[in-house]
């Protein structure tokens, strides 16, 4: 999945609590009551629906600008979009009246009423489920059921023992087996890393708040601390600005998000990474045939649906409900279609995802997820031709290793196998607030010719399951912003084709030429080096563009 194992820890630096909290003393020397103060809300929580002229430099894509000057009192047009994802809630406040709904089905009565071959998919298709009701949350990653398929054919075996018309999947394996012990080590690493930051960051936590005397560190506390003591006060101050900085309300809260990410570490030690570990039978199918469509379930939320929430609501929040969020498209459907676990897709559940959106209305899609091999696709590429056939267009991150996709391609790839760029897809990389050397999110992958733009992606606020809300970070958060322009597009010129909407997404891209630090590394580099646009997407001028007559 092309989202970030808890992307903001890296921005924490792990023990980032001064050694003195660890010491604190249990009992306060200058302490007045506890105080317990609700952290405040961010004045503008959605800071990318801003705009970087009008609201103090800020990085956003001039949403709320293009509404206000260009798009008020316009008519806007029902437009479809699929979020392929791991799944939504379809109960949140904010996103239960822009969700799709099947005209053509009708509610639990069991049955294909459509004839489209999956009975009862009124809001959606759920491709990692069983007809018994079951779900896949975990799932192995590629490299893993790679090797767990290949090494019995060639462990111990060199290459000149082997059959040449197998040496090229030879090859595949010792790559396949480099890149797994590559990550186990890398996991067992970074296991210990996050034990040994959470067990520090827990005890200098809570010797800090015993030694105010507070129940709570939030923002509006440590801003402010109740004590006269000069080492406390410039602890205190030293991580409300860490807290500032990295959008946490609390040290609570980022307690929570680095417990997280040692579970979510573990889990990947667990499933991802263990060669026994298979979870298709719950689904029932036959995984290595790519033309079967029949097998899956109607439960479009799943049981993690945190991820497929947050990109929702990016794209198409209730923008007339009057709370919560606004999403960026006005009149939007959210088509879900439940295909990405815990873990690496499979080929085969891209394929029939993108076909079943497109079957089914979509005129968008979106596409937050990826991985580095991908043994079946030509059946992922079939399925992308097919939606450009239909004039479809497809929305992709770019992933969250700090890769350059120039040298290492990530799947979907945005070319085809020939070598072809594929005409109907735009591959996103994630930018930060601020328009500075962080202005490139530390986790982006970037590509002079294989990323096509970026977008916000770093600290992005929107629904959560639940009835919840809160910041996500990744260029699974840049996708639906991209999304949500294209929807917005669509929704007022309708006329627009997919090939349109992306040949003026990417020519309104905010060129931008920041000296910023190449993702993953302290080099500076100028920004517009990391796309072919060198920008970021930006609705304002879009409309501007799309408002043009067509060429």
């Amino acid at each position: 999945m092309a989202y970030p194992l808890s992307a903001r820890l890296r921005l924490l630096g792990f023990s980032f609590l001064l050694p003195a909290l660890a010491s604190a003393q249990s009992t306060p020397p200058s302490v007045s009551a506890p105080t317990t103060v609700a952290a405040p809300v961010p004045a503008a929580p959605q800071w990318y629906l801003l705009d970087a002229e009008q609201d103090g430099g800020v990085m956003g894509v001039s949403v709320t600008r293009a509404y206000q000057e260009l798009l008020q009192g316009k008519a806007s047009t029902p437009v479809v979009v699929a979020v392929i994802d791991a799944g939504i809630d379809t109960t949140h406040a904010d996103l239960r009246r822009v969700l799709w709904r099947n005209p053509r089905e009708i509610v639990s009565n069991g049955q294909d009423d459509d004839q489209n071959g999956y009975a009862d998919d009124v809001r959606g298709w759920n491709y990692l489920g069983g007809a018994d009701g079951r779900n896949i949350n975990q799932e192995a990653l590629e490299e893993t059921r790679l090797l767990a398929r290949l090494q019995p054919l060639y462990k111990g075996k060199t290459r000149t023992a082997v059959p040449t018309a197998k040496r090229a999947e030879y090859d595949l394996y010792l790559k396949v087996k480099k890149s797994y012990e590559a990550k186990v080590k890398e996991n067992v690493e970074q296991l210990q890393n996050y034990r040994q930051a959470y067990a520090e960051n827990a005890q200098g936590a809570e010797g800090l708040r015993v030694a105010l005397g507070v129940a709570r560190l939030d923002t509006a506390t440590l801003r402010t601390p109740p004590t006269q003591d000069p080492e406390l006060r410039q602890v205190s101050r030293g991580i409300y600005q860490m807290l500032v900085q990295t959008g946490f309300a609390s040290m609570d809260d980022v307690l929570m998000e680095m417990k997280k990410g040692l579970q979510e570490t573990q889990d990947q030690q667990e499933y991802g990474l263990n060669l026994q570990f298979n979870p298709r039978p719950i689904v029932g199918d036959q995984p290595d045939n790519v033309k079967q469509r029949d097998y899956g379930n109607r439960d479009v939320t799943g049981p993690d649906a945190l991820h497929g929430t947050h990109v929702a609501g990016i794209i198409g929040a209730d923008r007339e409900n009057r709370e919560g969020i606004l999403g960026i498209a006005p009149n939007v459907q959210l088509m879900a279609v439940r295909a990405i676990p815990d873990g690496d897709e499979r080929d085969k559940d891209v394929a029939n995802a993108i076909r079943y959106a497109v079957d089914n209305g979509a005129q968008i899609i979106n596409m937050s997820f990826g991985k580095y091999y991908s043994p079946q696709r030509p059946a992922v590429e079939e399925a992308i031709r097919y939606a450009d056939q239909k004039g479809v267009l497809l929305i992709h991150s770019a992933g969250n290793e700090n890769n350059d996709l120039d040298k290492t391609l990530q799947y979907p790839a945005p070319v085809f196998q020939s070598g072809q760029r594929i005409p109907n897809m735009i591959t996103v990389g994630a930018s930060a607030r601020l328009n500075d050397e962080s202005l490139a999110a530390d986790f982006s992958n970037f590509g002079k010719t294989q990323v096509d733009v970026f977008a916000p992606g770093h600290q992005i606020y929107s629904t959560l399951p639940g009835g919840k809300y809160g910041n996500l970070s990744g260029t699974s958060m840049a996708a639906p912003v991209v999304t949500g322009i294209a929807a917005t597009l669509k929704s007022y010129f309708p006329q627009l084709t997919a090939a349109q909407l992306k040949r003026i997404i990417l020519a309104s891209a905010q060129p931008v030429h920041t000296k910023v630090r190449q993702p993953g590394s302290t080099k500076l580099i100028d920004f517009a080096e990391l796309s072919s646009t060198g920008g970021i997407v930006n609705l304002y001028r879009a409309v501007q563009l799309a408002q043009q007559p067509t060429p």
